[in-house]
């Protein structure tokens, strides 16, 4: 896991995404929108490329590793949630699903897994086809998890210019992902007060 400058107070907003691959448009992406949820105040987490190398989730097994018992606390903990999978054949990443699998650990917390929560989707693929409908499944996904889905959700077609010489999304693709981190950080500002008090 690794920690995005806090600040102090602000709701907690947990990334999950990227591939085993260190830089991957997915990744790039789910950095970028956490670095915004950042500017608007909010601490973030990140857990992405080989931190979501986690063995296949079994239900029945009880022992976690370290790295899957760091992302079930994370999520825990979570005010909000930021998820980035490349669209592989069409879908959401094993790797990704299978990250998202261990939220049934949480199915007997106060807020069982993504309850009360936004929840922004980014899909990244090389063409609009795949880029597409890994959004819907992660969307879909998220209702499942009962998360809200935010309104926006950010497909970016990697066969188009979505990032700089540097790597940083720009144009409409980084315009979209700071309206998400926006809105994701939004609501977990509304939310915070309800879950302090209880």
């Amino acid at each position: 896991m690794q920690h995005c400058e806090p600040t102090a107070g602000g709701p907690l907003i947990v990334g999950i995404g990227g591939t085993t691959r260190t830089g991957s448009s997915s990744e790039r992406a789910l950095r970028y929108a956490l670095e915004a949820a950042a500017e608007l105040g909010a601490r973030t987490l990140v857990c992405a490329a080989t931190e979501l190398d986690l063995p296949m989730y079994r239900p029945e097994e009880p022992d976690r590793t370290t790295a899957a018992t760091r992302l079930v606390e994370a999520l825990r903990r979570a005010d909000g949630v930021i998820i980035a999978s490349p669209g592989y054949h069409g879908a959401v990443s094993g790797m990704i699903k299978n990250a998202l699998d261990y939220t049934e650990d949480l199915r007997t917390d106060v807020r069982p897994y993504l309850d009360g929560r936004a929840v922004g989707c980014i899909a990244t693929a090389a063409g609009w086809q795949a880029a597409t409908s890994t959004l819907a499944q992660l969307r879909a996904i998220t209702h499942a998890l009962r998360g809200w889905p935010t309104p926006l959700g950010v497909a970016m077609n990697s066969a188009l210019p979505c990032f700089d010489d540097t790597g940083t999304p720009t144009g409409q693709p980084a315009d979209q992902l700071r309206a998400v981190a926006h809105q994701v950080v939004e609501f977990a500002h509304h939310r915070l007060p309800d879950r302090l008090a209880s």
